[in-house]
């Protein structure tokens, strides 16, 4: 059984692919369905691939197939001779229908809205923190408590960390944080950069996850700490 979100979907795709051959963007989807993110078109995608309904190519961008529609024949009657009444069924399937539809709501209303607020340099420190670009939306369960922003990575010092160019890191805005955290360090209120904090006596350790990069040390007061990496969001 699909939500009515889900088939709203399906079926856009659907038509759009007879209409054009070529399936709608995310933009195109989020604007069909009136939802105010693209991370609620995820979702929705996810759950018609995972229930058969669609297939997502590889290596093609925005390759979708429609694997078949919701079967909207009548079920046969239970039993020869017998009428099938269906009124408890249709009224529990009724009420499972408006309850996925109402969580599925709930959850887009759910989503927090983060800015992003330019690009962060994971390799040779770049200009401090530019103004904000866009903003994204995830649900609040990838979320700690706190004020956060987002950051789009450039470089590849951090990519034994699991972090990539073109990346968006999450960042919790904080002034402080512990040996072995990744930050975003301020290097003479002029530079910004991703790296993982060490602490060496008084001084402060800049260290990538890279072996081509060095560990850059500097003094405390060259250093100020802008927030801590709580969550990556990767692009395919």
């Amino acid at each position: 059984m699909l939500t009515r979100k889900q088939s709203e979907l399906l079926r856009f795709i659907h038509e759009r692919l007879k209409e054009t051959g070529v399936p709608p963007s995310f933009d195109e989807m989020k604007d069909a369905l009136d939802l105010r993110s693209k991370s609620g078109i995820h979702r929705l995608i996810l759950a018609l691939e995972e229930r058969g309904f669609i297939r997502r190519l590889p290596n093609r961008a925005r390759a979708l197939e429609v694997l078949r529609m919701p079967d909207s024949s009548t079920p046969p009657s239970p039993g020869r001779g017998r009428k099938f009444s269906p009124s408890v069924i249709e009224g529990n399937l009724g009420r499972v229908r408006a309850l996925a539809t109402q969580a599925e709501d709930e959850d887009e209303r759910a989503l927090v809205a983060i800015p992003v607020m330019g690009r962060i340099a994971a390799g040779t420190p770049i200009t401090a923190l530019q103004n904000r670009s866009n903003t994204i939306s995830l649900p609040p369960d990838m979320l700690p408590t706190g004020e956060h922003y987002a950051l789009e990575v450039r470089g590849d010092s951090m990519i034994e960390a699991g972090i990539l160019d073109s990346d968006l890191v999450v960042i919790r805005k904080q002034d402080t944080a512990e040996t072995g955290d990744i930050i975003v360090a301020l290097i003479d209120d002029e530079e910004a950069t991703l790296k993982r904090l060490r602490r060496k006596g008084g001084s402060i350790a800049l260290e990538a996850a890279n072996p081509a990069y060095e560990t850059r040390i500097f003094g405390p007061d060259r250093v100020r700490i802008q927030g801590k990496l709580v969550s990556l969001i990767r692009k395919y």
